[in-house]
């Protein structure tokens, strides 16, 4: 997964800001970023703090990674088991 150039703090403060009155656009332009972008963040992580947020993230990278341990692990016991039915 991509990182993004975007550190926790500064999409929970572009969210607050929004929340705050200001117009999204207005927010997007001072960011750097597109309309869509801010919408996919609102989406993603409306109504998170700071903390919340940055939790959000480990656990969503832990669960990737734990993925891929599954399927690496699923791929072995195929090798095995193929092994073994060619053996008997």
């Amino acid at each position: 997964m991509k990182k993004s150039k975007f550190t926790d703090e500064q999409i929970a403060f572009a969210l607050r800001q929004s929340e705050t009155g200001t117009k999204v656009n207005e927010v997007c332009r001072k960011m750097g970023i597109s309309e869509a972008t801010f919408y996919n963040w609102k989406k993603k992580f409306g109504g998170l703090g700071v903390s919340e947020l940055r939790r959000l993230k480990q656990l969503e990278e832990e669960n990737r990674q734990l993925k891929k341990l599954v399927a690496d692990l699923s791929l072995d016991k195929q090798m095995l088991q193929d092994v073994l039915t060619k053996k008997f």
